[in-house]
């Protein structure tokens, strides 16, 4: 098992939807290692594989207590009623912004045996299934924040030590005008 590095904000692989998972073989068994013991420290409660730059659907969480995975995740269900609530992102690291969830979620996809797994939860649980399921639909929660939030993340990106590196993005900006619904 490896602890993985992060892959942050502007790597295009963070707004790339992600492949499904078609093959159940050591990879795939290796990819779940290194997403459960990249998510397993304190601070951490899911992780996407796209963080750790691999474009597959698949993603770890560590809740409350509860660690695990899922490969092929969907949303299979949303409860109506929300919950706000500060939400950041270890791509966007040291970032914090009220985003509405669903308080309830549900998410299908199945296990390294390509049996399906249900997982559901509400409160933090939900908003982890949410927030690492769009990371693999290509979403980063940024996009969720409202629109006056989202210009003042947008400042505070360009503003952190991380985004940039011997004056240009550490990666490419790419994702900046998707993330941000514009440039400005």
């Amino acid at each position: 098992m490896t602890m993985r590095p992060i892959v942050r904000f502007g790597d295009p692989v963070l707004t790339t939807p992600t492949t499904p998972v078609t093959r159940f073989d050591q990879h795939t068994e290796a990819l779940v290692r290194d997403l459960l013991e990249t998510v397993d420290s304190p601070g951490r409660a899911g992780l996407a594989a796209t963080q750790i730059g691999v474009g597959l659907r698949v993603f770890s969480y560590n809740v409350e207590g509860r660690i695990g995975y899922v490969i092929n995740p969907e949303i299979a269900e949303l409860s109506e009623e929300l919950q706000e609530g500060e939400e950041g992102c270890l791509s966007v690291p040291g970032l914090w912004y009220p985003t509405t969830r669903a308080e309830r979620a549900v998410v299908t996809g199945v296990d390294l045996r390509n049996e399906p797994v249900t997982l559901e939860g509400t409160g933090l649980m939900a908003r982890c299934l949410q927030h690492e399921t769009d990371h693999l639909d290509g979403i980063l929660y940024l996009e969720r924040l409202d629109p006056r939030i989202r210009k003042q993340a947008r400042r505070d990106v360009r503003r952190s030590d991380w985004f940039m590196l011997d004056g240009r993005p550490e990666k490419t900006i790419a994702g900046l005008p998707s993330a941000f619904g514009g440039t400005g």
